[in-house]
């Protein structure tokens, strides 16, 4: 049996397309998950729309999918637990908000009404994470003071600072696949931090980890992710 699945368009990454973090997180609420597979893995294969009612249903693989109509796309399935083995220590929520001060975004965005980390959006209409360089140290890092707290926010989160780590500013790239497990979901109000680091690449792909931290370093979430070069052309405004 399928069920209905609709992105509203407050959670936009490009203008008319799904924040694939968002989109993903909403996805894994349908994925059942086991203490031997406890993450999700969710594949984007086609741009997610906004506004408009989509089909959930599990497809002969196992995995759980996503259709609009005939045009697949989402395919996700649960996986075993994500590796900690190289994130990074913590960083203050102090060093955090001085990172963002160097959020490249501020002066080259490729995607300006992205719903976690746009410039053209409104404190209260999104999460507004500026991640930027935290010196000393080989990482980004994003301050983050939720103003509600679901999974599908925690995604989201994850998502995009893993983008800027990889210099998405000067090279468009979206996301192609994301991991991600969730230990716990943040408090509303209190001091997080999300950190983003690189992972390598090969070719048009390019890998990156991020974790969300509470302001004393407990660990929240982990996420591991697969981005994909794109035309600047496709994503820059005519002229």
């Amino acid at each position: 049996m399928s069920a209905s699945f609709t992105v509203p368009r407050r959670y936009c990454g490009p203008p008319h397309s799904a924040n694939g973090g968002w989109v993903s997180g909403h996805l894994a609420r349908h994925v059942p998950t086991s203490t031997a597979l406890p993450a999700v893995s969710v594949r984007l294969l086609s741009p997610p729309p906004l506004d408009r009612a989509m089909q959930v249903h599990p497809v002969a693989d196992g995995g759980t999918e996503v259709a609009d109509g005939v045009t697949p796309v989402l395919r996700a399935h649960a996986v075993g637990a994500l590796s900690i083995d190289d994130v990074p220590a913590p960083v203050t929520y102090a060093a955090a908000v001085a990172a963002g001060a160097a959020y490249p975004g501020l002066h080259d965005h490729p995607f300006p009404t992205c719903f976690v980390c746009g410039t053209a959006r409104t404190l209260g209409d999104a999460l507004l994470l500026r991640p930027g360089p935290v010196n000393g140290h080989e990482v980004y890092a994003a301050a983050w003071v939720p103003t509600e707290s679901a999974q599908e926010l925690v995604w989201a989160a994850l998502d995009c600072p893993g983008a800027w780590a990889l210099g998405v500013g000067g090279r468009p790239m979206v996301l192609g696949t994301m991991a991600a497990q969730v230990l716990e979901l943040p408090v509303v109000g209190a001091e997080h931090v999300v950190v983003a680091w690189p992972r390598g690449g090969q070719g048009r792909k390019h890998f990156s980890g991020t974790v969300l931290y509470t302001a004393d370093g407990a660990l929240l979430a982990h996420a591991e992710a697969t981005w994909i070069d794109v035309d600047p052309a496709a994503v820059r405004p005519a002229t």
